[in-house]
């Protein structure tokens, strides 16, 4: 990994990223951002998810703004969170950010 990502903690999430299992995920994320500590969100290669992912993720995105804490992820949205980026219209009203966070894309000057 790269040498910014060393003074994240990783989270690690699970092959499903659904409304079923969506409490567990919300903890393992919220828990680290209350310690204080900036995070790393790991997808597996492969993962199902929902629009209950995305939410939340947003959700912590927006948290993570009035603190000193960051959140990153560990590579850019492929598969499932991809599509549903795309299905749920969010891709076409990216900004900048956006594009960073999801995509790993810096912004053309």
């Amino acid at each position: 990994m790269d040498a910014v990502f060393n003074e994240y903690d990783l989270v690690d999430l699970p092959d499903k990223l659904n409304i079923r299992n969506i409490s567990s995920i919300h903890e393992a994320i919220f828990a680290k951002l209350k310690s204080g500590k900036s995070i790393l969100i790991s997808i597996p290669e492969g993962a199902e998810a929902d629009l209950s992912f995305i939410q939340l993720i947003e959700s912590a995105r927006i948290q993570v703004k009035s603190s000193s804490t960051h959140i990153l992820m560990s590579n850019p949205a492929t598969g499932s969170v991809l599509d549903i980026l795309e299905r749920g219209g969010f891709r076409e009203v990216f900004s900048a950010e956006d594009k960073k966070f999801w995509l790993h894309q810096e912004a053309i000057q």
